[in-house]
């Protein structure tokens, strides 16, 4: 019967400062509050989110476990030096700027005690500005056999909400660097090694969206180290030759539209009002 979990989350100097005292505020408000929290500072921070990072800390010094890296190194790298730090079996990722539903956690803590899964994730909300803003869900399969399937062209899991067994993680390799895939890559590896997925079909976290979001996701860099993880994949057996073809085409699609239709596939495709 697991009855708490680790936090971890990474935060580098371009984040917010308000963003990022949200982000913390609502996984200290969850219904099952965490006993540990680990923050990799992936690089020197501004002195904004410093300030914010030792308010929590001051508040809370028997839970948070701040970690701070001479230079950026990159999530992937982050995380990796700083997983085998937390202290319980589960460990629930939270980003810098999106905000947990209250009882996120403890909703995922019970597919765990209910179900023999290994990793759990759930439906996100994406939202403007504020909360009372929202726009569209991202809605993932939910059992086993139809997350396996869906893996193998998209990524399976909304990260930002995601929870995981800390032993199955490390046994797989734990994070490693895939520029702009490291945890998609932490996935298909813990999937290959046997991990149970499960996705919870209600919404359990707002994420931030945005213009800013869709930039992102666009120009021949990224579209460049998304087909990189797809030759991934198929290399090592996990897809189909079909596989790596529909979804590079597909990748080519949204990442070299115009930001006005990018931003329509998304969400009249890839997500659900």
């Amino acid at each position: 019967m697991y009855k708490n979990y680790s936090v971890l989350m990474s935060v580098y100097y371009k984040e917010k400062s308000e963003y990022l005292r949200e982000s913390i505020e609502s996984m200290m408000n969850q219904t099952i509050v965490t006993d540990d929290f680990v923050i990799v500072c992936d690089g020197p921070l501004t002195n904004e989110l410093d300030l914010v990072i030792n308010e929590f800390t001051m508040k809370y010094p028997n839970i948070f476990n701040v970690v701070r890296l001479p230079k950026n190194v990159g999530v992937g790298e982050a995380l990796s030096k700083v997983l085998v730090l937390c202290q319980n079996e589960l460990i629930a990722r939270m980003d810098s700027d999106d905000i947990s539903i209250s009882d996120r956690c403890e909703r995922e803590l019970e597919c765990f005690n209910r179900y023999n899964v290994d990793i759990v994730s759930g439906t996100v909300w994406e939202f403007v500005g504020s909360i009372e803003n929202l726009t569209v869900k991202r809605i993932l399969p939910q059992n086993h056999d139809d997350i396996v399937k869906f893996a193998k062209r998209r990524n399976p899991f909304s990260q930002p909400s995601i929870m995981f067994r800390k032993s199955i993680a490390l046994e797989s390799g734990g994070y490693k660097p895939f520029h702009l895939c490291e945890d998609y890559y932490l996935w298909i590896r813990m999937l290959m090694n046997g991990a149970i997925g499960y996705n919870i079909q209600e919404p359990i976290l707002y994420m931030r969206s945005g213009d800013g979001m869709y930039d992102r996701r666009s120009g021949f860099l990224y579209l460049k180290s998304m087909i990189r993880f797809r030759k991934y994949m198929y290399h090592v057996h996990f897809s189909s030759f079909k596989d790596l073809a529909i979804s590079s085409i597909g990748q080519c699609i949204v990442c070299l539209s115009p930001k006005a239709v990018r931003k329509l596939l998304y969400y009249k495709l890839l997500r659900k009002k």
